[in-house]
C-alpha cells in the first residue's frame, strides 16, 4: 500500500475520541479509525522505514501493533496512568538494537490535534538504561561528545531542542565541578522538534520534512545506540 498522507478526516477523528472517550462508542467507529489512521500509519511505517533504513541499516521498521505501531488502548491498569481507555495521540516507533524497543535508541514521530512532534533518542529511561547511560558518561570524553551533539542540533536553528533535566541531585561519580555533569541529571536523552499536525495529510512532504529531521538529529541517535549497547539485563 503506498503511503498517500493520512486522510484529512484523521485529526478530526482524534478530536471526536476525546469527546466520545469510551469503548462502545469506538467499537462503534471502529472501522474510520481503520480508514483514517491504522491503514495509512501502516504504510507510513513501510516507507518511512525504507529511508530511515538508508541512514541505519539495522533499524526496526515493523507495522505491526505492538511493534513501530502502538495500541488504540490504553492501560488504565497502571497505577497513575491517564484513566481515558481510548488514546487520542497516534506514536510511531523506529527503533535499532534488541532492547526494549521504548528503551533502545528510537526514531519517533506522534501525532494528534494539537501537534506533530518528531524526536530521536530515549525518551525517558528505565533504570537498566539509566544505569548504562550514567556509566558511560562518567567518560570525560563521552560527556564532552555528548554535549557537543545535542549543541550542534541546537545551533541548526530549526526549532530543535531537547528534554528538559529531571532529577536535582548528582548521582554517585558525578560533581558539579565536572564538565556538563548536569548531563548526569536528564531521565532521558532525546531532541525533538515540534510541527503542525496538518503536515500528515501530505504524503510526500511529511516524508520529507520527518527525513530532514532524522538527519539531521543522527549523531544522538547514533550515540544513544550505542548506549544501549552496554544495558545489562537484570
Amino acid at each position: 500500500m503506498e503511503f498517500k498522507g493520512f486522510s484529512k478526516k484523521a485529526l478530526p477523528f482524534l478530536k471526536k475520541i476525546r469527546q466520545n472517550n469510551n469503548k462502545e462508542w469506538f467499537a462503534a467507529h471502529k472501522s474510520e479509525y481503520e480508514e483514517y489512521i491504522l491503514n495509512p500509519s501502516r504504510a507510513f511505517v513501510v516507507e518511512m522505514g525504507e529511508h530511515l533504513q538508508a541512514l541505519e541499516p539495522t533499524i526496526h521498521a515493523e507495522p505491526k501493533i505492538n511493534k513501530s505501531l502502538y495500541r488504540i488502548y490504553r492501560d488504565t491498569r497502571r497505577m497513575g496512568a491517564n484513566k481515558e481507555p481510548i488514546k487520542s495521540r497516534i506514536g510511531v516507533i523506529f527503533w535499532q538494537g534488541n532492547n526494549k524497543r521504548m528503551q533502545s535508541s528510537c526514531f519517533y514521530m506522534h501525532f494528534s490535534p494539537d501537534e506533530l512532534l518528531a524526536a530521536v533518542g530515549v525518551r525517558w529511561f528505565e533504570k537498566p538504561m539509566l544505569d548504562a547511560f550514567r556509566e558511560y558518561i562518567k567518560d570525560d570524553a563521552k560527556r564532552e561528545e555528548l554535549w557537543s551533539i545535542l549543541e550542534e542540533i541546537k545551533a541548526k536553528g530549526k526549532g530543535y531542542t531537547h528534554l528538559e533535566k529531571g532529577y536535582k541531585r548528582y548521582p554517585r561519580g558525578f560533581t558539579k565541578e565536572m564538565a556538563h555533569s548536569d548531563l548526569s541529571l536528564y531521565k532521558g536523552m532525546a531532541t525533538f522538534k515540534v510541527l503542525d499536525p496538518k503536515l500528515i495529510v501530505d504524503g510526500e512532504k511529511l516524508i520529507d520534512t520527518l527525513y530532514e529531521i532524522y538527519e539531521d538529529m543522527l549523531p544522538l541517535q547514533q550515540y544513544m545506540y550505542e548506549v544501549s549497547l552496554r544495558v545489562k539485563e537484570e
